[in-house]
C-alpha cells in the first residue's frame, strides 16, 4: 500500500491500510488514520493530524509551518477530521501559540490551490472551491460554502450555513443561514436552499428569514434590531445562535441588504 519510492519518517504513525503514492514525503509526528490515501508529490510535515478515510490529492503540502513573523517555532499540530478531501496543490499550515492548532473538521471538501493559514478552525461539512484563501485566525462553522476564490481576511468569522458568492471580499463577520455576496459584502438572503438539503423545514426557513428582515433589512441599528427580535420572536435555537453569533463577533458583522440594482455591473 506505500510506494517504495515514498519516504516515512520512521516516528511517524501511519495506519496499516493508508496507501502512499510514490514521491510523497511524511515527516516525524505526524499521525495518519486508516483508510487514507495519499497522492504522489504530497508533503506531510512535522505536527499533521490526519484522520480516517481522507484523500490527498497530488501537490498539498500539509502543516507547513505558519507564514507568520511572530511564530517562534513552537510545537503545534494541524488537525484534519475523517472523511475530508483535500484537493491538489492546497496548503494548510499549523497553528501558533495563539491557538496552537489549524483544524479541519470531518467531510469537507477543500478544492484546488486553497490555502488555509495558521489557527484557522474550520467545522465539519463545509465545502472550499478553488482558490479559496484563508488568512490567520479565522473561524468557519459546520456545513459552511465558500464558493471560487473568496478570500477572508484573518480574525473573521462565518456562520453555520453560511454562503459565500465566488470572488467576495470577506472583511466582516457573516452571520449563520445567510447569502453573502456583493462588494462590500452584503446579506442577499437566506441560504434556503441549503438549509432544504439539510432538512430544515419551511417554517425554520422562514423563521430565520424573519429575524434577517429584522436585522438587516428594515434599516434598523444592530442594537435596536436584538431589542425587536428579543421582544418579538420566540426562542429557538436558530434565534438564539443568531443573537449569539452577532453579539460575540469581534470585527463586527458585514451589511444589511441594499436596494442598488446592480450597482456593480454599471
Amino acid at each position: 500500500m506505500i510506494h517504495p519510492l515514498t519516504y516515512i519518517h520512521p516516528d511517524a504513525k501511519v495506519a496499516p491500510n493508508v496507501k502512499i503514492d510514490p514521491f510523497t514525503v511524511i515527516h516525524k509526528n505526524v499521525e495518519i488514520g486508516e483508510g487514507t490515501w495519499i497522492g504522489s508529490n504530497v508533503t506531510v510535515m512535522e505536527g499533521a493530524r490526519i484522520g480516517k478515510n481522507c484523500r490527498i490529492f497530488p501537490g498539498a503540502v500539509i502543516a507547513g509551518i505558519p507564514q507568520d513573523l511572530k511564530f517562534e517555532g513552537e510545537e503545534t499540530i494541524v488537525e484534519i477530521g475523517n472523511n475530508t478531501t483535500i484537493r491538489e496543490y492546497v496548503t494548510v499550515n499549523r497553528g501558533t501559540k495563539d491557538r496552537w492548532k489549524t483544524s479541519i473538521g470531518n467531510n469537507c471538501l477543500i478544492m484546488a490551490y486553497s490555502h488555509i493559514a495558521h489557527d484557522c478552525i474550520i467545522g465539519n461539512n463545509c465545502v472550499f472551491s478553488n482558490n479559496t484563501t484563508l488568512a490567520g485566525h479565522i473561524t468557519i462553522g459546520d456545513h459552511v460554502v465558500l464558493a471560487g476564490m473568496v478570500a477572508v481576511q484573518q480574525f473573521c468569522k462565518v456562520g453555520n450555513h453560511a454562503f459565500v458568492t465566488g470572488g467576495s471580499l470577506v472583511r466582516k463577520d457573516v452571520p449563520p443561514y445567510v447569502k453573502a455576496a456583493r462588494e462590500p459584502l452584503s446579506y442577499v438572503g437566506v441560504n434556503s436552499i441549503g438549509l432544504k438539503r439539510r432538512g430544515f423545514s419551511l417554517d425554520k426557513i422562514n423563521h430565520i428569514l424573519d429575524i434577517y428582515r429584522i436585522l438587516f433589512v428594515k434599516g434598523n441599528n444592530i442594537s435596536k434590531a436584538i431589542r425587536i427580535i428579543e421582544a418579538e420572536f420566540p426562542a429557538t435555537d436558530e434565534r438564539d445562535e443568531i443573537l449569539s453569533f452577532i453579539r460575540d463577533s469581534g470585527r463586527g458583522i458585514m451589511r444589511g441588504y441594499s436596494t442598488r440594482a446592480n450597482d456593480d455591473l454599471a
